[in-house]
C-alpha cells in the first residue's frame, strides 16, 4: 500500500496525531509523516521511543482523541515501562495506536542485533496484554485492520499494536533532513579522526553506518578491525566508551556517536560529566537525520550539543564544519583533559555500496577484549 492510502484510513479513523523513532521497516511512512506535518497531520519527532509513548498520552489527556506512536520493534522493549505504569488499564487506562516495524521476523534474513527482539516481539505483546494486529499490505484489509485496532484501543481503553512487515508500506519521496552547515561527509570526517589516533587508542562506534564506515576503512587501511561497533542498542556507544575509560585511565578512548544516538540517551553526559573520565573523547557526527531509515530529519538542529556538554561538566566542547577545523580540534583534543566532546557537523547520505562488518559480533567483541587487554 502507498503511505497516503494508509493515511487516508487513519484519517477517516480520526488518527493524524503521530510521534515516534524513524524504523526503515516503513520508512516510506516516515518521509510521508514528515512531509505532510502540519499540513493534514502533526508529528512530534521523540528522542526515545518511552518520549513518544508519554506525548501520545498527553494528547489523549489533553483531546480526548487517540495517537499513534510509530517505532522499531527494539523500541516495544523500551517502552515497557511506560505501557505497563502509565498507560495500563490498571494505572490511566490510556488508549494509543503502536505502529511497531518487525525486524528480525523469523524466517526471513536479518542482522544479528534484531534476531531476539524479532522472535519475542508478539511474544512480548501478549505478555504485556496488548492487543495486536498485522497490518495487511491489502488497503481494503489494511482499512479494515487499522479500524479494528482503534476499536480495541477505544473501547478497552489501552494502547493497541499494528505489526508492519517489511515491505508493507511502499516507498515515498521527501525531502531529507540533514541542512547542517557541514562540508564533509561523515565518512570523510571519520576517516579523518582515525588518521590521528595512535596505537593504543581504544575506538567504540554507535550503531548504524558509523560503524559500518569505520570497519570498512580499517579494512582499506590494512588494520585488523579492532574497534567496539555497538550494532543495535542505539545511544549506548558513549556510555560503554564511559566505562572503558574508567578502566582504562592511561589509554585514550573515543566515543563515534550520532547525533540521533546522543538525542535518545542525552542524560549519558552527565553521567559522564559527574565522573569527568580525563581520558574520554566524545566525537558527535552531527547530520540532522536519522540515516540508516531513510533520512529522516532528526531534532538536533534546535540543540547545542557543545552547550548542553558544558553544563553537563564536560571541560572542553567544539564544533567544527570544515576539515581544517578538525584537523585542528583533533590535534588539539589529545593534550587538553577530558571529557571532551567534538561535534562534527556533516552532510547527511552515505555510499550506496557501503558494506557491513563481514564478522559476527562475538568476533568483534573477542578481538576487541583482546586489544584492550594489550
Amino acid at each position: 500500500m502507498t503511505p497516503e492510502s494508509l493515511f487516508q484510513t487513519f484519517q477517516k479513523n480520526d488518527l493524524t496525531f503521530f510521534s515516534g523513532v524513524p524504523d526503515s521497516t516503513f520508512k516510506g511512512w516516515m518521509s510521508f509523516l514528515a512531509a505532510e506535518h502540519g499540513r493534514r497531520l502533526t508529528q512530534v519527532i521523540a528522542c526515545n521511543e518511552c518520549e513518544a509513548v508519554a506525548v501520545a498520552a498527553g494528547y489523549h489527556l489533553a483531546t480526548r482523541k487517540i495517537g499513534t506512536v510509530y517505532m522499531q520493534n527494539s523500541g516495544e522493549g523500551k517502552t515497557v515501562n511506560p505501557l505497563t505504569s502509565l498507560c495500563d488499564r490498571e494505572v490511566y487506562a490510556i488508549p494509543m495506536i503502536l505502529m511497531i516495524g518487525w525486524r528480525g521476523e523469523p524466517g526471513k534474513k536479518d542482522e544479528p542485533q534484531h534476531k531476539k527482539m524479532g522472535r519475542i516481539t508478539v511474544p512480548l505483546l501478549e505478555v504485556l496484554e496488548i492487543p495486536h494486529v498485522h497490518l495487511p499490505r491489502d488497503d481494503d484489509e489494511a482499512a479494515a485492520a487499522v479500524a479494528q485496532v482503534k476499536r480495541i484501543a477505544e473501547s478497552q481503553r489501552t494502547p493497541a499494536a499494528l505489526i508492519i512487515r517489511e515491505g508493507t508500506i511502499e516507498e515515498f519521496a521527501a525531502a531529507k533532513g540533514g541542512a547542517t552547515g557541514g562540508q564533509m561527509s561523515r565518512e570523510e570526517a571519520l576517516q579523518a579522526i582515525v588518521d590521528t589516533l595512535a596505537e593504543p587508542d581504544i575506538v567504540v562506534a554507535t550503531t548504524g553506518k558509523t560503524s559500518r564506515e569505520l570497519f570498512e576503512y580499517r579494512v582499506a587501511k590494512g588494520q585488523p578491525p579492532r574497534d567496539f561497533y555497538t550494532v543495535g542498542s542505539m545511544g549506548c556507544a558513549a556510555s560503554i566508551a564511559h566505562a572503558i575509560a574508567l578502566a582504562k585511565p592511561d589509554r585514550s578512548v573515543y566515543a563515534f556517536d550520532g547525533d540521533g544516538a546522543l538525542l535518545m540517551q542525552m542524560g549519558a553526559l552527565a553521567t559522564i560529566g559527574y565522573c569527568r573520565p580525563a581520558n574520554l573523547r566524545h566525537i558527535v557526527f552531527d547530520n540532522g537525520a536519522y540515516d540508516s531509515t531513510g533520512g529522516q530529519p532528526s531534532t538536533s538542529s534546535a540543540v547545542d550539543f557543545t552547550a548542553v556538554a558544558r553544563a553537563c561538566g564536560y571541560p572542553n566542547a567544539f564544533t567544527v564544519r570544515t576539515a581544517s577545523e578538525l584537523r585542528n580540534v583533533s590535534a588539539q583534543i589529545r593534550h587538553i583533559p577530558g571529557p571532551v566532546m567534538v561535534v562534527v557537523k556533516v552532510r547527511p547520505g552515505s555510499r550506496s555500496n557501503l558494506g557491513r562488518p563481514t564478522t559476527t559480533p562475538i568476533e568483534n567483541k573477542e578481538r576487541f577484549m583482546e586489544f584492550v587487554r594489550s
